[in-house]
């Protein structure tokens, strides 16, 4: 009886122990590269991805990846940067074998923004059709009127005529918004004013600069635009380069690599995707690109990094763990 009721009290301490174990432990800090849970304890999938902050919270929309396939866009939500709750699917794959957006495409590099007045949240994405492989290089757009989606998929078109394939959308003080990305077989990296509801294209188009750039990720300080982006070259790590610019229709210039530390000469084994600002803290930006895993893209991790400056250029200063609290408010 003794010995019976010993394994039941083991048995039980056990189940109690297993249960504890099965939720995800609440997160303080960025690791870059290690495995990131969501809130239910499973991987985050969302490579490619931007984030956008509504009413408090900060969302996180990126490529549902495979082990190869693009499976459509996730949505994360969270208050804190550390810890991200699922939202579910922004952006699915449609089951209609006509569609643009059905299985055997691809759906890459996500960035959603708010439009206040049409009161719409407009996701643009590189968009390739199916069974054409990188051919189509078309820009999409999908709307919802809910943050969290589901998004309902409008179109896809060239740009003014021109490929479009790495991109990312930047809304500037004045509320107007532009979309940059990578043209001419990615030779060139272009930047586009869109239409006052997000949804198109305007004529004002320019060439940024062709130095067979990828992977752009821009942001603003004290009236200065920055760019970061990567060399072509497939899924290999590469050094990132830095351009600055007082318009945004430029002229460019080219600054050098902004990356510091160990493997800074191939951005620390990983890509360019979006740079976030920090809500509540001043001159605060983190730094977010992908360690992308060709053989297994759903374990592509992620590396976000704070961003300092020196000289009042951006320096990109690899670190194994660190939290929001490096800045000031």
């Amino acid at each position: 009886m003794r010995f019976s009721m010993f394994l039941f009290t083991a048995c039980l301490a056990g189940s109690l122990t297993g249960q504890a174990q099965d939720v995800p432990k609440k997160q303080a800090e960025f690791k870059p590269g290690d495995v990131w849970l969501d809130t239910k304890g499973e991987v985050i999938n969302a490579h490619g991805g931007g984030l956008l902050y509504d009413k408090g919270t900060y969302y996180w929309f990126g490529e549902k990846r495979g082990q190869s396939a693009s499976e459509g866009v996730n949505v994360y939500s969270s208050k804190d940067l550390y810890n991200w709750k699922p939202e579910g699917m922004a952006l699915a794959k449609s089951t209609d074998p006509g569609s643009e957006i059905a299985a055997n495409g691809l759906m890459e590099r996500p960035k959603v923004i708010y439009n206040p007045k049409t009161k719409k949240y407009v996701m643009w994405f590189h968009l390739e059709l199916p069974g054409q492989g990188y051919n189509a290089a078309r820009a999409g757009v999908a709307v919802s009127d809910k943050v969290t989606g589901p998004y309902t998929y409008q179109k896809s078109f060239r740009p003014n005529g021109h490929m479009s394939r790495d991109m990312t959308l930047y809304v500037d003080d004045d509320g107007s918004a532009y979309h940059v990305y990578s043209a001419r077989d990615n030779y060139d990296l272009r930047l586009v004013k869109l239409t006052d509801d997000y949804l198109s294209a305007t004529t004002q188009d320019t060439l940024l600069f062709s130095n067979h750039r990828e992977a752009p990720a821009l942001f603003k300080k004290d009236g200065q635009y920055f760019l970061i982006t990567s060399g072509c070259t497939g899924w290999a790590p590469n050094r990132a380069s830095l351009h600055t610019a007082t318009s945004l229709f430029g002229p460019w210039k080219l600054v050098g690599d902004p990356m510091k530390g160990p493997m800074a000469d191939k951005t620390f084994d990983g890509q360019s995707t979006y740079i976030q600002p920090v809500q509540g803290k001043k001159d605060a930006f983190i730094f977010i690109a992908d360690r992308w895993n060709p053989k297994d893209l759903k374990d592509s991790r992620y590396l976000w990094l704070p961003i300092s400056f020196t000289n009042n250029q951006p320096v990109v200063e690899w670190t194994d763990a660190w939290t929001t609290g490096v800045w000031k408010k």
